[in-house]
């Protein structure tokens, strides 16, 4: 898999850092920067890599395209179950911003302004990551009470959502859904729990067209001022969710999956206590995980389609 077969072309080095624009830079996390431009918010993903919460010296050339390109096939989808923060005349403007800053042109996305909700909106199908090791202690998935018996990657009796807290740096905490409904209001609540749910199960039936499991996702939404509903950030990508092939899948161990476990599992191989600063990532590790990246926008987006 190479990048030859993409329809946008990726640059030949990572961007780290957006330099050159007039806007004001209000945001900047582990992989976006988020610039005013007054009407609108710009959002730009970068190349930049994070693991165990620390940003990495390397970043991988193309990522940040990748991860916008996927999230951009998902929001269109996603427009006929959901309001979402894409502004009416996206593709004019994206073109327009090309014109003037060609290395971002298919890495930004430009969104309303809208207050994100101070929960994420975690769905998950099978046993995994966090909800294994929670159901390892307790015999349950937080909140909910499980069969026993279940194994690790073991798919779920139905899907179950299981809010998180926001936190600005840090991990988010799981919290239950009494909790999440007295933070933001029981009847918000629920409008975002049965979106969640609804958006889950439209990427579960696409990611199998593709012969992938999508195994868990998280989302983000944001009202405007009128109050209204609308599904922000990115959607459906390697970095908010967990893709696995369907092919040799078999509950009982870890899956094989499109996104930055490469560099974990490299990290967790290294005397590193998980903080600043990083070592530094081998170039074989660094290819490694954008062949993954460029796997899963392939898979999910030119084959499926095809």
């Amino acid at each position: 898999m190479n990048s030859a077969s993409l329809p946008f072309p990726l640059p030949s080095k990572p961007l780290l850092k957006v330099e050159g624009l007039s806007y004001p830079l209000v945001a900047s996390g582990k992989v976006r920067e988020v610039f005013d431009m007054g009407d609108a918010l710009l959002m730009v993903a970068t190349d930049r890599v994070s693991a165990f919460d620390v940003i990495m010296n390397e970043g991988l050339a193309g990522k940040g395209v990748l991860l916008t390109q996927i999230s951009l096939y998902w929001f269109a989808r996603a427009g006929a179950i959901t309001r979402h923060h894409l502004v009416d005349d996206h593709a004019a403007r994206i073109v327009e911003l090309g014109r003037a800053h060609p290395e971002l042109e298919h890495r930004s996305m430009i969104v309303k302004k809208l207050q994100p909700l101070p929960i994420e909106a975690v769905v998950r199908g099978y046993l995994s990551g966090s909800g294994w090791k929670a159901y390892q202690q307790t015999g349950k998935l937080f909140e909910y009470n499980l069969p026993a018996g279940l194994q690790d990657s073991s798919q779920l009796p139905q899907p179950l959502f299981t809010p998180t807290t926001k936190v600005a740096s840090g991990h988010d905490m799981p919290i239950d859904c009494v909790d999440a409904g007295q933070l933001i209001g029981a009847d918000l609540f629920q409008r975002v729990h049965d979106l969640s749910i609804d958006l889950y199960k439209m990427g579960v039936e696409r990611a199998k067209a593709a012969h992938l499991i999508l195994a868990d996702t998280k989302f983000e939404f944001g009202l405007d001022d009128a109050g209204e509903l609308y599904l922000i950030d990115e959607i459906l990508t390697p970095d908010s969710s967990r893709y696995w092939p369907r092919e040799g899948y078999a509950p009982g161990g870890a899956q094989p999956s499109f996104d930055k476990q490469f560099v974990r599992d490299y990290l967790e191989s290294l005397d590193w206590d998980k903080t600043p600063p990083p070592p530094q990532l081998p170039e074989t590790v660094l290819a490694g995980t954008l062949e993954r990246y460029i796997e899963a926008y392939t898979t999910l987006v030119v084959e499926a389609d095809g």
